[in-house]
């Protein structure tokens, strides 16, 4: 009698397979697209928004204050440009940029003359150091005023999380929340000429009658593929690899913060797995009879 059992219950167990898997086939068919409730990002933490209706569509460690390197730029510009000031007026590059920057890397030497215009550009599109302290350095006021108002604008945001100590972003003590970058990102994406330099691929200066070529550290920048309205890279060893910027996916205007990425790499292939998850949730949501109709 047990070992009837046994048999009975051996041929159950081959027979369920055969039963199940044309039934879990049919409810989700291989080809049909696929909806997971968090994108495969591997940067430490993210933040992606959705600005038609403000909604979060995705996170992690959103709250929490961390170095944001390079990305402290866009406040430099935004306090810059504020100020008011010429942007042609020429500004040289001091013995104090030089130290003031130590530890980063910079193409621009100690006398050599730039608009501040052009100092703006390269320290938004090509993460220029010593560009963005002496325009910090020339602010009305001078470095501390410059620094503050700094502070005094990211309160002004919103930006609970955000502490500034330098214009540059190689301080580690400038640090910001993922959720508070994304109100940064939202307010320098409304200043026409930070959009403007943030996303050329490439700007040349005279340094006297020296041309110097820059290029944008953002390769997206320069895929046709991808329409970015405003953008800012960032490294040192305390934050990792970051990138945020404000760009259109899908017909929604999406602001992507990612923060401490571990490979050179690896915030580029962030955003665009973003991307595919985001395009990918919209098939989902929009069901079998939009997809058909798209593809007519």
């Amino acid at each position: 009698m047990h070992s009837c059992r046994k048999i009975g219950l051996l041929a159950l167990a081959v027979v369920l397979p055969a039963v199940l898997v044309p039934v879990a086939a049919w409810a989700a068919p291989s080809g049909a697209p696929r909806s997971t409730a968090q994108p495969d990002v591997r940067s430490n933490a993210f933040y992606i928004l959705d600005e038609s209706d403000s909604s979060v569509l995705a996170a992690r460690r959103e709250h929490v204050p961390v170095p944001i390197a390079s990305i402290t730029k866009l406040m430099t510009a935004l306090v810059v440009l504020d100020a008011g000031q010429p942007m042609d007026e020429m500004l040289a590059i001091t013995s104090e940029d030089v130290l003031g920057t130590a530890g980063g890397g910079s193409r621009l030497w100690a006398g050599a003359r730039l608009s501040r215009g052009d100092l703006l550009h390269l320290a938004l599109m090509s993460s220029e150091n010593r560009a963005a302290h002496a325009l910090c350095r020339g602010y009305p006021g001078g470095m501390s005023a410059c620094v503050q108002a700094m502070n005094d604008k990211a309160e002004a945001l919103g930006m609970t999380t955000a502490r500034f100590v330098e214009p540059t972003g190689l301080s580690s003590l400038n640090v910001a929340s993922p959720e508070d970058l994304a109100k940064l990102v939202l307010a320098a994406a409304g200043n026409p000429t930070i959009r403007d330099y943030s996303t050329d691929a490439v700007h040349a200066v005279y340094v006297g009658r020296r041309p110097l070529e820059f290029r944008n550290t953002n390769l997206l920048v320069e895929n046709p593929a991808w329409q970015v309205n405003v953008q800012k890279t960032g490294y040192i060893s305390e934050a990792g690899r970051c990138l945020v910027m404000q760009t259109v996916i899908d017909g929604r205007q999406v602001v992507i913060v990612l923060l401490n990425s571990w490979g050179k790499l690896t915030r580029i292939a962030d955003a665009k797995r973003i991307r595919t998850w985001l395009e990918s949730t919209r098939r989902v949501a929009a069901g079998p009879s939009t997809s058909a109709s798209s593809r007519s």
